[in-house]
């Protein structure tokens, strides 16, 4: 049976595995030179950084995943980051994060000394929401509605608060709005509103203390070639430059896709890509207008030596940061001095650059779907470069051997909605039984997988729906007899 996947990126390349382990005959088509999607690598004079993600989350359930798509976690090694991460405020304070509760506390009790009470009830209520909020909805699809509006399953959701913002719920447990701030901006990771995300979200901040933040040994982006050589050892037919112009339907089915070389038949097609894209293969008649999900000015750098004493992993808080995430979500305006993200891999990864040298990535949230013109504003960039030099990155200017930005046109240009970094934003409207499904449409043999599909962004939970989606798919065929 033959099984169609539209789009090399992550999800599509879980789907790839766990379909093939199931013994279905996979075809990928993808549209660029090379597989991986957002993950790739910039790279330049002997250097390489990721040029997407960055921060690994939920380690034992990326490896178990992995696992069972049939590679060997051994050959992905993933490295523990110790501190978490630094934050900077403009006051002066720094606060950093660790693996683990006792090491936190020490920290709270050093920065924020009324605040401990608060960090215990913290990672206390944050365990039972966990607990809770894990195998509810990320181990389970919502193609039929009525799975996901079950007593048990409203009575579960009710604990997860999402009446609540991120921001909301941190007022419980903390006074100051320094560390409310610190609890909330994760919601970031997905391009979600911290003021605005759901509470549910708040799951990302305890589990980095519980689970810890790991950084994958090469690089982030090395797992694509991991994955490429598994999928051609099991006979996958991996088309690259190759664009889909049309998925073919016919008696409510999908049941081919076009590209230039001509139509082929499948018996299964899965769109792997930022799911409002799809309505261009596969127009439905009614369609959903979705949000996109925050953008990004992201900048890359190659240094002539290596900041030995910062952190892999840092964010400096900008003049105002309520004010910036209303530029960013509620004004489609850019902030004059924007809070933003710092990686620092060469830090515990020498293999990234020549001998001596290392490479950077600074990631500030902007507006997506904006008319913002982000080229050419040397003036904002170099307020950046400033306060970098000045609170952890002395003579960056000098150091820089080359500089690459990307801004939310390119990502647009890629692909990507509206120029949004994230997929479709994780707001109230566009989580769990509201996200597109990994059966989205009632057309039978045709699914979704991807950031901006369910159960949401982030590589470990789209790897999980890339699981959903290889059991959606077997059940459907099997049900049907192969037809």
């Amino acid at each position: 049976m033959r099984i169609a996947i539209i789009g090399g990126g992550i999800g599509g390349l879980m789907g790839a595995l766990y379909l093939t382990k199931q013994g279905y005959d996979v075809t990928i088509y993808e549209k660029e030179h090379k597989l991986g999607g957002r993950m790739a690598f910039v790279e330049r004079d002997g250097s390489r950084i990721d040029e997407g993600p960055t921060i690994v989350l939920l380690p034992e359930m990326f490896r178990d995943l992995i696992g069972q798509a049939g590679i060997d976690p051994g050959k992905i090694e993933l490295l523990l980051c110790d501190p978490l991460y630094t934050i900077r405020f403009t006051d002066g304070k720094v606060y950093t994060k660790y693996p683990g509760r006792e090491r936190q506390l020490q920290e709270i009790e050093e920065q924020f000394p009324q605040e401990k009470e608060g960090f215990i009830r913290f990672m206390d209520e944050g365990q039972k929401r966990f607990d809770i909020g894990k195998p509810a909805f990320l181990e389970h699809d919502f193609v039929r509605k009525a799975d996901f509006w079950t007593f048990r399953n409203i009575r579960n959701l009710m604990q997860l608060k999402p009446q609540q913002s991120v921001h909301r719920l941190m007022e419980n447990y903390f006074r100051d709005e320094r560390l409310r701030l610190a609890y909330s901006l994760q919601a970031l990771y997905i391009g979600g509103d911290p003021y605005r995300a759901p509470a549910m979200y708040s799951l990302v901040p305890f589990s980095e203390h519980q689970h810890g933040v790991y950084y994958v040994k090469g690089g982030y982006a090395s797992i694509i070639p991991v994955m490429e050589e598994e999928l051609r050892s099991r006979e996958v037919d991996i088309r690259m430059n190759t664009s889909v112009q049309r998925i073919l339907k016919k008696g409510g089915r999908a049941t081919a896709v076009e590209t230039e070389g001509g139509i082929e038949e499948y018996d299964a097609i899965v769109y792997n890509g930022d799911f409002p894209g799809m309505k261009t293969l596969a127009p439905a008649k009614k369609e959903k207008e979705f949000t996109a999900s925050s953008a990004c000015v992201l900048m890359y750098f190659g240094l002539d030596r290596v900041y030995e004493d910062v952190n892999v992993h840092q964010f400096f808080i900008g003049d105002d940061y309520k004010e910036h995430m209303e530029d960013v979500f509620v004004r489609g305006q850019k902030t004059k001095n924007p809070a933003f993200y710092t990686f620092h891999p060469s830090v515990i990864d020498d293999s990234l650059a020549p001998k001596g040298k290392s490479v950077l990535y600074v990631l500030v949230p902007v507006p997506s779907g904006t008319e913002i013109d982000w080229t050419g504003d040397e003036e904002w960039v170099g307020r950046i470069l400033d306060r970098m030099e000045d609170l952890s990155f002395p003579g960056l200017r000098e150091a820089t051997e080359w500089m690459e930005v990307r801004t939310p046109k390119d990502a647009e240009a890629f692909g990507l909605f509206k120029g949004g970094s994230f997929g479709i934003a994780p707001s109230l409207n566009q989580s769990g039984v509201f996200r597109p499904q990994i059966k989205p449409y009632k057309t039978e043999n045709l699914y979704a997988v991807g950031a901006s599909v369910h159960p949401g962004g982030g590589i470990p939970i789209v790897m999980q729906g890339a699981k959903l989606l290889a059991e959606r798919i077997h059940s459907d065929l099997k049900k049907r007899g192969g037809s």
